[in-house]
């Protein structure tokens, strides 16, 4: 039983290493698309749903080291989407 929890917990940690390899792919992708350095919105979901995964991960293994570091991107990247959807609201003009 042990086997099977450890092998989904594995397959756990890998979606999330996925997550974050897809945030910058897709940065690549739309800045190569805008000829320039571009960090599309995207970029900050992935990197949140990557966090927030590995941070459950890393909480299974009792990782303090990758809990701390998951934890503080967790925060920037929830910041960052604020930050963007906050101007998106102020930039709407108000009947």
């Amino acid at each position: 039983m042990r086997t099977d929890i450890s092998t989904a917990w594995l397959a756990v940690g890998f979606f999330g290493q996925a997550l974050f390899f897809m945030r910058f792919l897709v940065q690549w992708i739309v800045s190569e698309r805008k000829k320039q350095s571009v960090i599309p919105i995207a970029f900050w979901y992935f990197s949140l749903g990557g966090a927030a995964i590995l941070l459950a991960y890393a909480i299974y293994r009792v990782d303090p080291v990758f809990i701390m570091g998951q934890s503080f991107g967790f925060l920037v990247y929830t910041r960052n989407l604020y930050f963007i959807h906050h101007a998106k609201r102020d930039d709407s003009p108000r009947a």
